[in-house]
């Protein structure tokens, strides 16, 4: 190895370690030492809380609950598009995916929106239920209904990537044999797509159990807490001083999400699901009089968990009051112009989340490169380690590395006397660690597909790694990495569990103003800023997917 990419790798560790393993290690050592001093009393005193268990508890109901939901809606979906010849499969993957890129708080502001007496759609169309009404949202079943629509997606895309590669030849053959539909749908199908599914399952269950924009607006009028809005509830009303009681609770988070990660693994060891060779090509049944059904319960099912409710959170943010009936007479862009041009608010929190979303995906794409480089084509154990440390705060759920990262900078960086806590750089740094596995997975998948000859005539010809990066390994590497870069900012674009428990005045991200306006019963107002945000949501996959031709096939989520 040159002494270049000696110095590069060097580099790519302390980069990864310092983002990645250094927040999540002193999250443990707070658990055994808090404040330095090792003892387990805080320990105790959280784990004796009535309080904890109950919130342990709903977030194991609530998770769990929002799994099942994701996994029977994310089948459906992938059954459909990907093994039968329904029409308009692109349309309808890119409607499925939106749930999961718009923010959580904004899929919850738009359902409370959608249902009770006060909902602007429902007093429009003469169908609200009468004032004093209880709303149904407001419930431990809407939890873990929204839980479930917000992380279907996920069931989805990895059910649909087993079911590209699965063998037609074992299929014809059942059918050659005599077996119906349904019998080779349970006897063939579906346990050769176990291991997708419980993957997807697994992935639905612990984003569950992080999610925190969801519950916080659903539960908190019902004093319904789970883990996440117990920190948050507590970070936010006593402030550091029980940085130590708040941590033991994200590592009770982190302990459930490891345990979802490792019943995935165990039930997948249990079983050789091994099939030989690849599929000749993909599986494409003909439904016959079944397909205009099948089409019209897939979009039946698009206007309910997605038009419905933003035609609701549309219809009120053009009322000038919340719970006024919206009409011809009534509508205004009041709240609009409000949130435009008179809150500053507003205007600073697109401008963070931008700046934010833009600088992680930059600076992501540059890193993932070379280290996509070692972890793909100079494998040793240490660039599995860096392989295993980028992916796990990702794997984790968000608050448990936002605490992670209090711990780390509450006090000023060693030797540089710099203090990054209550700055714009500490969310930074919280989302520089959580997405790089992100921007770094397509990158890995294009260094497997790639021939490696090129880069290695120019290793045999004394190039050091910076001249083989630029001149060999970038221009080949160039669009998968894009691709990430995208994913980056889109997902960051959309965070508010990070955000939330690291923003002070003046550091407000997109989503932390949505659920402070709505927290603080501007429900109008907040529900002009989503809508804002929907848009510029929509605006970026639209824009992005227009460009899909130039990607990678396979990078973008929504491509069929």
């Amino acid at each position: 190895m040159f002494a270049s990419d000696r110095l590069m790798l060097c580099g790519l560790a302390f980069f990864v370690v310092c983002l990645s393993a250094l927040p999540l290690g002193r999250l443990l050592l707070e658990g055994v030492a808090p404040g330095g001093d090792p003892g387990l009393d805080v320990a105790r005193e959280v784990l004796s809380s009535k309080s904890t268990w109950l919130a342990t508890q709903r977030s194991m109901i609530t998770g769990i609950g929002g799994a099942v939901i994701s996994v029977v809606l994310g089948s459906i979906f992938a059954l459909l598009v990907a093994l039968t010849d329904i029409r308009a499969k692109g349309p309808l993957v890119f409607c499925f995916m939106i749930p999961m890129m718009i923010p959580p708080q904004i899929t919850a502001l738009s359902w409370i929106q959608l249902f009770g007496p006060s909902s602007a759609l429902l007093n429009a169309l003469g169908i609200a239920p009468p004032l004093g009404s209880p709303h149904p949202m407001y419930s431990q079943e809407g939890i873990i209904l929204l839980l479930g629509v917000q992380h279907a997606p996920l069931v989805f895309l990895a059910l649909r990537a087993g079911l590209r590669s699965l063998p037609r030849e074992m299929v014809e053959a059942a059918r050659i044999s005599g077996s119906g539909r349904l019998r080779v749908m349970f006897d063939v199908v579906v346990p050769l797509m176990t291991p997708p599914l419980i993957a997807g399952g697994a992935l639905a269950f612990v984003s569950a159990i992080g999610n925190f924009g969801i519950p916080a607006m659903l539960g908190t009028p019902i004093s319904y807490t789970t883990l996440p809005v117990l920190i948050y509830q507590r970070l936010s009303g006593f402030g550091p001083s029980i940085i130590s009681e708040v941590a033991i609770l994200s590592i009770i988070i982190g302990v459930i999400a490891l345990t979802g990660l490792l019943v995935q693994s165990w039930m997948l060891s249990r079983r050789d699901y091994r099939t030989i060779g690849a599929p000749s090509r993909t599986l494409d049944l003909t439904l016959g009089r079944l397909r205009p059904v099948a089409e019209s319960g897939c979009w039946m099912v698009i206007a309910m968990i997605l038009i419905a409710p933003l035609l609701a959170l549309v219809a009120t943010s053009l009322v000038s009051a919340y719970g006024v009936r919206l009409s011809f007479e009534t509508a205004t862009l009041e709240a609009y112009s409000e949130v435009i041009f008179r809150q500053e608010v507003t205007g600073r929190a697109f401008r963070n989340s931008f700046i934010l979303a833009g600088g992680a995906a930059i600076v992501l794409m540059f890193v993932a490169i070379p280290l996509g480089y070692f972890i793909a084509w100079r494998r040793s154990g240490v660039t599995r380690f860096l392989d295993i440390a980028a992916e796990t705060p990702y794997a984790l759920p968000g608050v448990v590395l936002a605490i992670a990262c209090i711990l780390i900078f509450l006090k000023p960086i060693p030797l540089l006397d710099i203090s990054i806590y209550g700055t714009l750089w500490i969310i930074f740094a919280a989302y520089l660690g959580r997405f790089l596995t992100l921007g770094l997975r397509p990158v890995i998948s294009a260094f497997i597909q790639t021939d490696r000859s090129l880069e290695e005539a120019a290793q045999s010809s004394g190039a050091g790694f910076l001249m083989r990066l630029r001149s060999a390994i970038a221009p080949a590497i160039a669009p998968s990495a894009a691709a990430g870069a995208i994913l980056v900012f889109m997902t960051a674009f959309n965070e508010l569990t990070v955000s939330a428990l690291l923003w002070s005045s003046g550091t407000e991200t997109l989503g932390v103003v949505v659920f402070n306006l709505d927290d603080g019963g501007y429900s109008v107002l907040a529900s002009a800023v989503a809508v804002l945000a929907v848009i510029a949501i929509l605006v970026l996959m639209t824009a992005v997917h227009a460009l899909s031709g130039r990607l990678p096939k396979g990078v973008l989520p929504w491509q069929t």
